[in-house]
């Protein structure tokens, strides 16, 4: 025949210190543990946010391409043997100018007015793309090749680049073969980006929003968040019945 145990009221009292002494001793050193995380992505956030969005871009810097002359009368391009993908006629700092893509991928820029093939931008051709666009005050300092293989932290994307490089820190990135302004980095959005980076727990691509840390410190915070939430009405009771002990004491 079974045996029912049952346990006193006072069995139970006495359990109940014990749990909320455990559940106290673990919130406290995962709050240690999340602390340095809580604290990282609080200051991240307030740097992030402390200039507006548009002048962390640099909106306002590159005016709109100008428009194509009226009474153009493109030439098509020589576009040879490969196959094209598309084109797209643009007006840039030397005149009208027909963007070969092909379907490998490859990029070609074309004279409007007589139809030939160009060959990849120099040094001074990427300068001047920016110079008839640029909106600043600035200057440029200096003009680098990047390579698609190689791409700096700050642009991240491969594609063979000029990088123009003006005196109040700002970057533009200028496609080796289009000629278009690709990317526009200003110092505080570098800033902003490593930020971000830190931010999200990864320097190294600073995409990855689904990193092993990012996710651990977020258990680590959903835990100790459900201990401070799970010790509140145990606290309160507790408090509860020392006021209730003291009137009876005295």
């Amino acid at each position: 025949m079974p045996v029912s145990v049952v346990r006193s009221d006072g069995e139970a009292q006495a359990r109940t210190p014990r749990v909320r002494h455990n559940l106290r001793r673990w919130h406290i050193w995962l709050g240690w543990v999340i602390g340095i995380p809580f604290l990282l992505w609080t200051v991240t956030g307030l740097v992030m946010v402390a200039r507006p969005i548009s002048e962390v871009r640099g909106e306002a810097l590159l005016s709109e391409a100008h428009d194509l002359p009226s009474g153009l009368v493109p030439v098509p391009p020589a576009i040879g043997p490969r196959a094209v993908a598309g084109l797209k006629l643009e007006q840039r700092a030397e005149g009208p100018r027909w963007i070969v893509s092909y379907a490998d991928g490859a990029s070609r820029l074309a004279d409007a007015a007589t139809g030939r093939l160009l060959p990849p931008l120099g040094a001074a051709d990427a300068a001047r793309a920016v110079e008839a666009r640029y909106a600043g005050a600035a200057r440029v300092i200096g003009v680098d090749r990047i390579s698609a293989n190689e791409p700096p932290i700050d642009f991240r994307r491969p594609i063979d680049a000029w990088r123009v490089s003006m005196s109040d820190g700002t970057r533009f990135y200028v496609h080796a073969a289009t000629g278009e302004i690709v990317a526009k980095r200003t110092s505080w959005w570098r800033i902003y980006d490593f930020m971000w980076g830190l931010h999200i727990m990864d320097l190294e691509t600073r995409e990855d929003a689904q990193n092993p840390w990012l996710i651990g410190f977020g258990i680590v915070s959903l835990v100790t968040t459900v201990l401070a939430i799970a010790l509140l009405p145990l606290t309160i009771r507790r408090r509860r019945k020392k006021a209730e002990a003291a009137p009876a004491a005295e």
